[in-house]
């Protein structure tokens, strides 16, 4: 029997620009673990794997018609817990993000922030955790 502590959370984007998210996921943490492009045309990322050092990851591939698993570009939005959500956070600003809602201490605990990343999904950068 399969019980939540089996299960691994992996996120699932579509995004129009591989190269730029790529360098955008690096400047907050991610590290690629495996890149797969379209052999006929190189700039086209069939199936990306990108982790983070604590676990998990995100899973992304250029829009194609044949595409499967994910909404369109610019829909998605993530949680990333960290323990210096402002590093984190400026970092993502740093690196072309847009501030969406700025860091601010929360009513319910913790502190947190969301920015929205070169194709426009949220990501929102915390230390608060869900229990």
């Amino acid at each position: 029997m399969t019980t939540a502590a089996d299960i691994k959370h992996w996120q699932t984007l579509t995004v129009r620009d591989p190269e730029a998210m790529m360098r955008w996921l690096g400047s907050i943490g991610f590290t690629e673990h495996a890149t797969y492009r379209d052999e006929k045309d190189p700039t086209t990322v069939v199936h990306a794997e990108w982790v983070l050092a604590d676990g998990g990851g995100i899973m992304f591939g250029s829009v194609r018609d044949d595409a499967v698993g994910s909404s369109g570009p610019g829909t998605a939005a993530c949680y990333l817990v960290t323990d210096d959500p402002d590093a984190v956070f400026d970092a993502a600003v740093a690196a072309g993000a847009s501030v969406v809602r700025p860091m601010v201490d929360q009513d319910y605990g913790g502190r947190g922030g969301t920015v929205g990343d070169p194709e426009g999904n949220q990501w929102s950068f915390g230390n608060y955790q869900p229990h």
